[in-house]
């Protein structure tokens, strides 16, 4: 990312030198709390986060009728969304979720909310955790 943004700063696109600051600025504060460096699902989780944020302002913006500040937030969530690891598919995240709710039938049985913190930790890096939900709440409902 650091590359990217000594590249975006020679080329003069300020919208990627704005983002992307912004982004290396969230990972170095995290950083400084934690006292170490980052892993990289920790890093994943703060790109995810961004774009979490980013997509909360472009639905406001839409509200307000603000079309220029969501061309903005559009474009910085598309760069943000570019440095995150492609998501597993439905039918693969819907796969594992059944593979630990089979793993995991004793603890269901005893605290049947407590599968979500195990599929959360398992799965966060590789898929979304509102669609993780989503496909728990299916499988779960039956």
């Amino acid at each position: 990312m650091q590359a990217d943004q000594i590249n975006a700063m020679k080329s003069g696109d300020k919208q990627k030198v704005e983002t992307l600051r912004f982004i290396l600025a969230q990972i170095k504060n995290k950083e400084i709390d934690k006292k170490t460096e980052l892993t990289d699902e920790e890093t994943v989780g703060i790109l995810r986060k961004q774009v979490k944020e980013l997509q909360e302002s472009i639905d406001a913006f839409k509200t307000g009728g603000r079309t220029d500040l969501v061309a903005q937030s559009e474009a910085q969530k598309n760069i943000a969304r570019s440095y995150l690891p492609a998501e597993m598919s439905d039918e693969e995240l819907k796969s594992m979720v059944q593979r630990i709710l089979e793993a995991n039938k004793e603890l269901i049985a005893r605290d049947p909310k407590a599968i979500i913190g195990v599929c959360m930790k398992e799965l966060r890096s590789k898929a979304d955790p509102s669609r993780i939900m989503k496909i728990i709440n299916t499988l779960t409902s039956h």
